[in-house]
């Protein structure tokens, strides 16, 4: 099966890597450091699962790629749009592109630009980043792709390749389900500049963890996903699960000086909870805190 990775951070970086060793044609779009290392030395990913060392097809553009089956579109919330617009030369009439953002908006931007018919939604747990060029690096075990009716093909791949993924019919509450957990987890740790572990261990920060939640979940419930009763308490139980090292995606983009996805995750959950009649003062708060670093160093917000 022929696979374009639209975006070969800790993601598509991860999930192409075992799809590439498992034996299907897997295409690496990235840029800069990232591509140069790639193309030279290979993709290299350490995990506890099993470090991999492969040589990969990476690209700088999608045309040197052609259609393609499927595409695992991992990019930036920020670049979502814009890489949209991208992706036509990658498609053909059966061609699916499965959206792994986080947050619970950049599907439908995608199907706005490319047809709906192309665009599903994704959901994919994993904590991993890009340690240097050419190098993705786990943290923990966790690794898990949820996907909607339609991609049997690729599930069937990611089960060969030994990516525990899940097929199920209610998406759109797979995808709120990550989205209140990790808008929440990701505005606290950031903020914090500590992970999961110091966080969950501080009796304030794990309360404005499980309020920022509540928030998200109360506002997912206004716009009628069925998410259950008793999810807070479920999630509160996941988190003490977690590797207490743990860095949410966001943290890393902060320390790295990167742009940060706050305006899609917690600011979301403020702004669509207004648009909505309720009141959402911790996503509010955090979201303000990350105001100043949304392009990078403090000073650099336009």
């Amino acid at each position: 099966m022929k696979i374009a990775i639209y975006g070969s951070g800790g993601v598509g970086g991860y999930f192409g890597a075992r799809l590439a060793a498992s034996g299907n044609e897997v295409h690496f779009l990235a840029r800069g450091a990232h591509l140069r290392a790639m193309r030279e030395q290979g993709l290299r990913v350490e995990s506890a699962l099993g470090n991999l060392q492969i040589k990969v097809l990476a690209h700088e553009r999608p045309e040197e790629i052609g259609a393609v089956d499927y595409v695992v579109f991992a990019v930036k919330l920020a670049d979502v749009e814009g890489a949209a617009e991208r992706l036509r030369p990658l498609l053909h009439e059966r061609t699916l592109v499965l959206c792994f953002q986080n947050g619970v908006e950049a599907p439908e931007t995608v199907a706005r630009v490319i047809g709906a018919q192309h665009a599903r939604i994704g959901v994919a747990y994993i904590a991993s980043a890009i340690a240097a060029p050419g190098i993705v690096r786990q943290t923990g075990t966790m690794q898990r792709m949820q996907v909607g009716p339609g991609a049997e093909r690729y599930v069937a791949a990611c089960k060969e390749a030994g990516i525990n993924i899940e097929q199920v019919d209610d998406i759109d509450r797979a995808r709120w389900e990550k989205f209140v957990f990790l808008a929440a987890l990701s505005g606290v740790t950031t903020v914090a500049r500590a992970p999961v572990g110091a966080c969950r261990a501080d009796p304030d920060l794990r309360a404005s963890f499980e309020a920022a939640m509540t928030e998200a979940w109360r506002l997912g419930r206004k716009r009628g996903v069925k998410l259950a009763d008793d999810f807070i308490g479920e999630r509160m139980k996941f988190v003490a699960g977690l590797p207490a090292e743990m860095r949410t995606s966001m943290q890393h983009d902060l320390e790295a000086g990167k742009p940060l996805e706050a305006p899609w995750l917690c600011g979301a959950v403020a702004r669509m909870s207004a648009q909505d009649g309720l009141e959402a003062p911790v996503n509010r708060t955090l979201y303000a805190a990350l105001k100043p670093f949304l392009h990078g160093p403090a000073g650099a917000a336009r």
